[in-house]
Order: structure tokens, then C-alpha cells, then sequence
């Protein structure tokens, strides 16, 4: 066996060690690496005593953070993350306000015990929900938004529903999949509330603060349902003279929930 130079050693010395700190963190590497692999691969490295043999630093570039997996997949659009979002900042202020509301419901109920405070804070909480949602919220994620308006000359109240138009602006599978899901989930925890509360007799004064916010939040729930199925109708119509109408019925009937 040839002898290598002193610098030809020492370079296949320092490209052993950084091989043998990233192969042993590999998940599919590691039951492959034992000792004598590591002392048939110095061997191998040390019978070459030309340079351009010797493996390229480049193979043996790592990051000490983080060793990625090559089988992990880049988020797409309709994951659950919130970087992927058009509106980041919206959205993450949309689900604090909401998850918060009960949070401070549970946090009262297990640990402050005063029914005063803890339904003034929720109550603002829910109450901020309420508006954040119907007015801001809907308006920038889905390109959604309603309200009531009464008939002075008849008094009847009358649902007003607003759409954006989907030529004009595009509304990203990330915010959609956020939005639906957190106003249809929201309420169903409520009510999980409610049958604990009702359960556990001590929690029973508890129910007058889980019915408001079974009202505010199944309010909006069924509004912005209503509210879309609106806006999706007014999209088959307009597009009907275009001939399109066939492909937006079929479209519609895959759901919006979970494309």
C-alpha cells in the first residue's frame, strides 16, 4: 500500500470525522454504520494517494442544525401552515382570538373560580371573535362577508351576503382550509363544553357563558355558509353564458373543505 503525503492524510482524516458525525444521524443510515464500516471506508480512503481520488468536500457538506431528510416533502398550498397564508398576520390574529376565548373558559373554570372575572374576559373575548370574524377576517381569507339590515319602511330584517369576485382576487387553499375548518370546529368544542358543564353539576352556572358562545359563534358559522353558497351560485350563474356552467357544477360537488 502506497503511503499518502502528511497533508493527503490529514484532509482524509478531517473528511472521515464530518462523514462520521452526518452518516450516523441519517434515520435510513444508521443501522448501516457500524465499526467496521467506518474502519473499511479510512481504509479505503487511505490506499489513495492521488488527490483528485479523494472524495470532494462537497459530499461531506452538513449543517450541525439540521439534517434534512431526502423523503420530506416542501409544504404545498392547502397545508395547515400558516407561513403558506396570504394573509399571515390576519389569520394568526383570526385563531389567537379564537382559541384564547377557550382557553380563558378552561383556565377559569380549573383555576380562578370566579365566575365574575372569567365571564367578563371571555365574554370580551368572544365578543372580539364576533366582529373580527364577520367584518375582517372573512373579508380578507375567503373574499367573504355578510350583514343584517333592516327595512325602516317594513321593519323586516334582511341577511345581506357579500362575495369577492374569483377573476378579480384568489383566494389561497391554505386560508380556506384554516378558515372553514376552525369556524366549523369552534362550535362542536362549545358544545363539548356544554355536556361537560352539564356532567359535572358544580359547573352547571358555568352553561350561561358556553350558551352565548354557542350564539355568537354558530351565528357567524351559518352566516358565512350561507354566505358562500351564495357567492358560489352567483359564480355558476355568470359563468353559465360562458358555457362553463358543467365544469363549476362538478367542481362544486368535490367541496371546499378539504381541496
Amino acid at each position: 500500500m502506497r503511503e499518502c503525503h502528511a497533508s493527503e492524510r490529514a484532509q482524509v482524516e478531517r473528511h472521515l470525522q464530518l462523514f462520521c458525525q452526518i452518516l450516523p444521524l441519517h434515520p435510513v443510515s444508521r443501522p448501516l454504520w457500524n465499526q467496521h464500516n467506518r474502519s473499511f471506508l479510512k481504509s479505503k480512503l487511505l490506499r489513495s494517494s492521488d488527490p483528485e481520488e479523494i472524495p470532494d468536500k462537497g459530499l461531506f457538506r452538513y449543517s450541525t442544525g439540521s439534517v434534512t431528510n431526502s423523503m420530506d416533502q416542501n409544504p404545498v398550498q392547502g397545508d395547515l401552515n400558516w407561513r403558506l397564508s396570504a394573509h399571515p398576520i390576519t389569520l394568526l390574529v383570526f385563531l389567537g382570538i379564537r382559541i384564547g376565548a377557550l382557553l380563558m373558559y378552561l383556565f377559569g373554570v380549573l383555576f380562578i373560580k370566579d365566575f365574575v372575572l372569567v365571564f367578563i374576559l371571555t365574554l370580551l373575548l368572544l365578543s372580539a371573535d364576533f366582529y373580527y370574524l364577520k367584518n375582517i377576517a372573512g373579508r380578507r381569507l375567503v373574499g367573504l362577508r355578510w350583514w343584517n339590515e333592516v327595512d325602516t319602511s317594513t321593519g323586516d330584517s334582511q341577511w345581506v351576503f357579500e362575495s369577492s369576485d374569483p377573476n378579480v382576487r384568489t383566494v389561497t387553499a391554505t386560508d380556506k382550509r384554516f378558515f372553514w375548518l376552525s369556524l366549523y370546529i369552534t362550535p362542536a368544542l362549545w358544545v363539548g363544553l356544554a355536556i361537560l358543564a352539564i356532567i359535572k353539576l358544580s359547573s352547571v352556572i358555568w352553561l350561561s357563558l358556553i350558551v352565548i358562545a354557542l350564539i355568537l359563534t354558530i351565528t357567524n358559522t351559518m352566516a358565512f355558509s350561507r354566505c358562500d353558497k351564495f357567492g358560489q351560485a352567483s359564480t355558476y350563474a355568470s359563468s353559465a353564458l360562458g358555457g362553463g356552467i358543467v365544469n363549476n357544477l362538478a367542481g362544486g360537488l368535490l367541496g371546499r373543505l378539504f381541496r
